[in-house]
């Protein structure tokens, strides 16, 4: 009853403004979340709230009228002709604007004009403009959370592509929408869930615009031939499940909210399982920076930058969904490297494949304008341009394919579309004009009426030419002109100095000027009524022709899609080849299971940056009994460089391209993770560690055996005990539990001892040559541990103060002499029996359990003292110095006594003193 009472006092209130306002208001309130463009005439009016924030966010002049009610109603509006640029302002921001057009003639209407919405713009649902990026996708995303399974659907309106895909947890969801960076998600929901909100806020830190629609799909009883009445041309043999139904369905019930038009050209369904790619987490995508750089947040200094030697727009795009989802297909692989071979040893031919692809236009966009019917006469000419390009691309991809089946297929599935050069060769002018509702747009010979009205306006202009020379002579007036504008049509103008000289009855005027009067006469003005009929239904004519052209492609826009794709596969792999020729890249070989071997691996990025300047090269052997490199070296040493290049060698292996290296040998890996660098998280309140403590906890909670884990510098974010028991810890964990493939830096050297107690684990170090004045990082990767980090002299060539620098230096030894003689002083009751005069080197006991967290600090000092180094007073000797001060003391010194020193094992005796340390 309550919510009655609202609604007619909201009615009430309607009723008090003008019948214009009232239907702005009504229509406004099917639309609330979206900014009304309202068309009044020339203008895009916008009124109460809308206009209030609209005049803010676009810097306009914010205005009122008067609408009926007590007070003034705020507006503001932008020209029709300009809108698109305020459209743009508004979608870049966020927000969403809904365009209500003028759907009947004011001529013509009784009362207000009608009105109604024709389409909405979103962020998703860009078609064209500069939001729009040549290489990039602009998807709108729908993503449905349910009791067992996580969907996800993937659209791309201005392309026409439509993924879907299936996963079993919410982060993995989270990965996936990651992926494809959308602009705007639609949250499928039924009642509001913690899982809902907490989705839609992690996607508000990304600047993804979150919109919330209903599921009103009864998932149980859809079925799959349900599924395929919706799409006609399913791009996969994986059957649909009921979540990705009700995920695909609401996307779509979304754009036709939205677009009200018909979207034909959304028929390329591809379903895909997930998991038949690696996956890429958002920390490993920002970390190995593959599509833009983590500090510039641009594309140059990416590895997309560096293999993208693509000619066509929608071979950029196609390759950076490559790189997004690396295969784990070894028979896929394998394939692409075949073309990338072919392309490679065809270097001549591949010049020629390059300059075909030069002429061909953006297919999936102009495709995509055409089935939504916004493309213009210049659309077409660029389709028939680009079509013409094929047979060509077609003959040379025969000559080059060689052995390769993929580039056979490819040349196969070309399709020249002869019919549809035809249709645009036969009806679309050259070189149309802009506008497109003024005529000029349809050839001569195309219709036989549109003809006659050509020549009736062309007779009719002929003859106007000819009637200033006539009326000249019949008048004796030599600056009488014959003129046109669009208000006043045609005119005769006659100075005013001269008006006397005017035959009287014959002139009849029509405008008044201050230095000239303007006369029609009665044949002028019967040519006109002709001319001006011609050129409107000239124009008319042609419009309507040109829209049944436009209609009779986009029957054809399958074909056109299909092309586009086999044109952006050629793309792509002729920029591997490319990339590949230019930098001295090798096929790595593609094994079904067992070890990652790299010999003279370099840096992709890294050396194309530094071009012309030597990048030193280093090896990499994984697997089952090397499954842990355990890292140590100073910074600016090149640790993160090495492991990086190991992550990239594998992604650009995994996406069919040639590799940095002498020889690669490559067991696909099904995820990659990265714990690289790390900074705070203001937003969400969380400090540098915590962030580096939550990418290790999905790293360890995701892993497998068959995954790629790169760690650098674990556990730094804390003080140094606590820092290197944690980064024992996961190191144990992933020998022990995971099993998989894993690169580890670390400054703490103490950790190498590892390599004693866990089998897989191989210590390794970054090579320094130093002197007494000079270090010199030889960023080559050795066997071994290092046993220095150099930081003071990083940050002497960093161009910190020369004071600092020898202060650092000063303490640095006070403390080192400090430690040694803590270390001396607790060793130093330890004796050689009588009679020893050496001692034999150590040996390990391999099977000798790993020191424990809390005696760290004290085996950290033992190890690096060398304990039978010079002769030690005896226990009698220390005793007489230093009498007994209590029975826990001499109840040490008994053990001390009853010790067999001379048999023990160098990691028993560091138990040994820190047992004792603990009775001291």
């Amino acid at each position: 009853m309550k919510e009655e009472k609202t609604q007619a006092q909201e009615r009430r209130n309607v009723m008090k403004y003008t019948p214009m306002i009232q239907q702005y208001l009504a229509i406004k309130a099917q639309y609330q979340d979206a900014f009304l463009f309202f068309r009044l005439g020339d203008f895009y009016e916008l009124f109460f709230e809308d206009a209030l924030t609209a005049s803010r966010e676009l810097e306009i002049t914010l205005t009122g009228r008067e609408g009926g009610g007590e007070e003034r109603i705020p507006m503001c509006g932008v020209p029709h002709h300009s809108v698109d640029a305020y459209i743009a302002q508004l979608i870049e921001k966020g927000y969403k604007v809904a365009i209500c057009e003028q759907v009947e003639d004011p001529k013509q209407a009784k009362g207000v004009v009608r009105r109604e919405v024709t389409r909405v713009i979103t962020p998703g649902t860009v078609m064209e403009g500069k939001l729009l990026q040549d290489k990039e996708n602009n998807y709108l995303l729908s993503a449905l959370m349910g009791d067992s399974a996580f969907a996800l659907a993937a659209c791309d309106i201005s392309t026409g592509e439509f993924h879907v895909t299936e996963v079993p947890t919410k982060s993995q969801l989270f990965d996936e929408i990651m992926q494809y960076r959308p602009s705007e998600l639609v949250l499928l929901t039924g009642e509001e869930t913690p899982e809902d909100e907490e989705l839609s806020e992690q996607l508000a830190l990304y600047s993804i615009v979150v919109t919330k629609r209903s599921v009103d799909i009864d998932m149980q009883e859809d079925s799959q031939a349900g599924f395929t009445a919706l799409f006609s041309d399913v791009k996969s043999g994986r059957e649909s499940t009921p979540t990705m139904l009700a995920a695909s369905r609401g996307l779509l019930s979304y754009l036709k909210e939205t677009q009200k038009r018909s979207l034909d050209h959304l028929h390329r369904v591809n379903l895909y399982e997930a998991a038949a790619f690696m996956v890429l987490d958002q920390f490993t995508r920002r970390n190995l920076e593959l599509v833009e750089t983590i500090r510039e947040k641009s594309k140059k200094g990416s590895l997309l930058w560096l293999l993208d030697q693509t000619v066509t727009a929608m071979g950029g795009r196609l390759l950076r969904r490559w790189i997004d989802k690396p295969l784990l297909s070894r028979k896929e692989i394998e394939r692409r490297q075949e073309a990338v071979q072919a392309l490679l040893d065809g270097w001549l031919a591949r010049d020629e494949l390059r300059t075909c692809l030069k002429d061909v236009y953006d297919l999936e966009r102009l495709a995509g304008r055409i089935a939504y019917g916004t493309a213009s006469p210049r659309d077409l000419v660029q389709l028939k341009s680009s079509l013409r390009a094929i047979p060509m691309l077609k003959r040379t991809l025969r000559e080059l394919a060689g052995d390769s089946g993929a580039l056979r297929d490819v040349a196969g599935r070309l399709d020249p579309c002869l019919d549809i050069i035809d249709i645009i060769e036969t009806g679309i002018v050259d070189d149309p004009p802009i506008a497109i509702k003024e005529g000029g747009l349809i050839k001569e010979g195309y219709h036989d009426y549109l003809d006659k009205l050509r020549t009736a306006s062309r007779e009719g202009k002929q003859w106007i030419a000819g009637l200033e020379q006539q009326e000249r002579q019949v008048t004796g007036i030599r600056s009488l002109k014959v003129g046109y504008n669009k208000v006043f049509g045609y005119y005769i103008e006659v100075t005013k100095a001269n008006l006397a000289a005017l035959p009287e009855g014959r002139y009849e005027r029509k405008q008044t000027l201050a230095n000239a009067e303007r006369f029609i006469t009665p044949e002028l003005k019967e040519k006109e009524a002709l001319i001006l009929e011609a050129e409107e239904k000239r124009s008319e004519l042609e419009y309507q022709l040109f829209v049944e052209i436009r209609e009779k492609i986009a029957h054809q826009v399958k074909r056109l899609q299909a092309l586009a794709m086999q044109v952006a596969t050629v793309d792509v792999l002729q920029s591997f080849a490319t990339v590949a020729q230019d930098n001295r890249y090798v096929k790595p070989e593609i094994l079904a299971d067992g070890q990652l071997v790299i010999q003279d691996g370099r840096h992709p990025v890294v050396e194309a940056v530094l071009r012309g300047e030597p990048f030193v090269p280093n090896d990499t052997e994984l697997g089952t009994d090397q499954q842990i490199l355990l890292i140590t070296g100073p910074n600016m040493a090149g640790k993160s460089t090495y492991m990086r290049q190991v992550a990239l060698i594998v992604i650009m292996a995994q996406i069919g391209s040639f590799v940095p290296a002498e020889f690669v040998q490559i067991t696909p890996v099904d995820r990659i993770f990265t714990r690289i660098g790390a900074a705070d998280d203001l937003v969400g309140g969380q400090s540098t560690f915590m962030v580096e403590m939550k990418e290790i906890e999905v790293t360890l909670s995701n892993a497998g055996e068959r995954s790629l884990v790169i760690i650098d510098e674990l556990g730094r974010g804390t003080s140094t005990s606590e820092g290197m028991s944690i980064a024992q810890a996961v190191i144990e964990y992933l020998h022990n539990d995971i099993g998989c493939k894993t690169l580890v830096s670390t400054h703490y050297h103490e950790l190498s001892h590892l390599e004693a107690t866990l089998g897989c684990l191989k210590n390794f170090h970054m090579a320094v040559n130093e002197t007494e004045d000079n270090v010199i990082f030889l960023r080559k990767l050795i066997h071994g541990p290092a046993d220095k980090s150099y930081g003071i002299y990083c940050a002497q060539i960093a161009g910190l103060p020369p004071r600092i620098i020898e202060r650092a230096n000063q303490l640095l030894d006070e403390y080192e002499g400090a430690v040694a003689r803590e270390v001396m002083s607790e060793g130093e009751d330890l004796r050689l029996p009588e009679g020893s005069s050496s001692v034999a080197e150590p040996q390990l006991d391999l099977v000798q359990e790993p020191v424990p967290a809390s005696a760290v600090k004290i085996v950290e000092e033992i190890e690096q003292l060398d304990l039978f180094g010079e002769p030690v007073r005896s226990v009698q000797e220390k005793r007489t110095e230093r009498p007994v001060a209590n029975k826990t003391e001499e109840k040490a010194l008994k053990k001390l006594r009853e010790a067999d020193l001379l048999n023990m094992t160098p990691m028993q005796a560091m138990n040994f003193l820190f047992e004792l340390k603990q009775h001291m």
